[in-house]
């Protein structure tokens, strides 16, 4: 499916934006892992999550969608079972493009006695799977898979978990993650250190439903426990999500737009912080916290960016959203240089080398690095034909970019947006003013 998105006059109005993806994910996991039954309100049914769901229910999970007028429109009803209480699937456990899915199940899958088999699309085929079949391994784990369990399909035969000191190659919610699953049925205390901070959704998750753990600098601590009180979630917008209506508005003049309930855990405010030194008109408005998640509503206006410089710890806090900084440095005054960054290559697409192709396409001046990209900004863009490359972040950034181009953009093959992004293009109609 080909997306066509023409230049706009300006951006206008007050939305929500889907509910946060990666707090979604570890939502159904824990509640599936629970004594009893939780309730998952503004769960995200985007293809990625809806994988995930799918995972458990072939585990034996009962989950279902609720009519209920106080827990909104995609509220889901999980009745846990339990850390041992699920079932050997009859089939291949499939995740489609869900890198979060399949890193994440291996962990819960490691402590279960008995033998599954995991795998995903194209694109999940060729995304390394080695930085968590290692550690897994070294737990006590049985994995096989395509070239010696690097890459998926992934057999994996769990139970008699020995807990580990495991210091992470790379910052990385996903590796961290898997681990701290895998370390609720590890006999001993699991130590997992990291060289940075990542986002830290798994473990505001375990102290919602009350697992213990201590963090103590880039280091956290894991211990076995023998169940898991149920409790319920709300799951606040997602900041990826909101990234690209973010910038639209920043880039397109005239623009004036409210995004409400946004999920600011201080693991993923990056690309606010980045926007503030760019000089971007952006206030943030009516903060809470609910389910152990900070939220509140983004008002953002139409400026004058400038480039700046992007690297060090503030990665790990961005890396999702850097495709939709990029556009916004396209229309910046001056160079933004985004460095250590070497993790977009291994994402959906080799983020590094998409960006530079399609933005050089609408005919921004853009320089890759091995860890980056250099951005010249203040050229305008012109109209073209572009290539998603399957990625979905790859495909709403073009799309962002063609509201302030001088032509009309095309973007090939745009169903890849439905991974993370349901109804992007109708929201996207909603705030357009042609």
């Amino acid at each position: 499916m080909d997306l066509e998105v023409n230049p706009c006059k300006s951006i206008r109005g007050e939305i929500e934006v889907p509910s946060d993806k990666s707090i979604s994910h570890r939502a159904v996991m824990l509640a599936a892992l629970c004594d009893g039954e939780c309730i998952i309100e503004n769960f995200l049914e985007s293809d990625d999550c809806l994988r995930t769901a799918e995972c458990f229910r072939s585990m034996g999970i009962n989950i279902e969608k609720i009519s209920v007028p106080d827990h909104g429109p995609s509220a889901y009803k999980v009745k846990g079972k339990g850390l041992k209480g699920l079932l050997p699937p009859k089939d291949i456990l499939y995740v489609g493009n869900s890198g979060t899915s399949i890193r994440l199940l291996l962990g819960i899958l490691a402590g279960q006695d008995f033998s599954a088999t995991i795998t995903g699309d194209d694109s999940i085929k060729k995304r390394p799977m080695m930085r968590v079949v290692e550690p897994l391994r070294k737990m006590g784990a049985v994995i096989r898979g395509s070239k010696d369990g690097g890459y998926a399909p992934i057999e994996i035969k769990g139970g008699h978990l020995s807990a580990i000191e495991y210091s992470l190659p790379v910052a990385s919610a996903q590796i961290k993650s898997c681990l701290m699953f895998a370390a609720l049925f590890a006999s001993g205390e699991t130590k997992i250190t990291e060289p940075g901070h990542s986002r830290d959704h798994t473990e505001k998750m375990f102290e919602h439903f009350g697992i213990p753990f201590s963090k103590e600098g880039n280091t956290i601590k894991v211990s076995s426990v023998k169940s898991i009180s149920r409790f319920d979630v709300n799951v606040p917008g997602d900041i990826s999500s909101a990234a690209f209506f973010i910038v639209a508005a920043l880039i397109v003049p005239g623009s004036s737009l409210t995004i409400k309930n946004v999920g600011l855990n201080p693991t993923r405010t990056g690309m606010i912080d980045v926007l503030h030194r760019m000089g971007a008109a952006l206030e943030i408005k009516n903060e809470n916290i609910l389910s152990g998640e900070i939220r509140a509503d983004i008002s953002v206006r139409s400026g004058k960016l400038k480039g700046v410089s992007i690297g060090g710890d503030i990665i790990p806090r961005l890396i999702d959203e850097i495709p939709a900084i990029a556009v916004a440095a396209a229309f910046a005054e001056g160079d933004t240089v985004i460095s250590d960054a070497k993790e977009l290559r291994v994402k959906e697409s080799d983020r590094i080398k998409t960006v530079r192709e399609e933005l050089g396409k609408l005919g921004v001046s853009i320089e890759e690095k091995d860890d980056g990209l250099v951005i010249k900004g203040g050229r305008p863009l012109n109209g073209a034909v572009c290539e998603s490359h399957g990625d979905h972040r790859i495909a709403m950034s073009l799309a962002v970019a063609a509201l302030a181009a001088t032509g009309k953009v095309t973007i090939k093959d745009s169903e890849c947006i439905e991974t993370s992004f349901p109804g992007f293009t109708d929201l996207l109609k909603k705030v357009v003013v042609s």
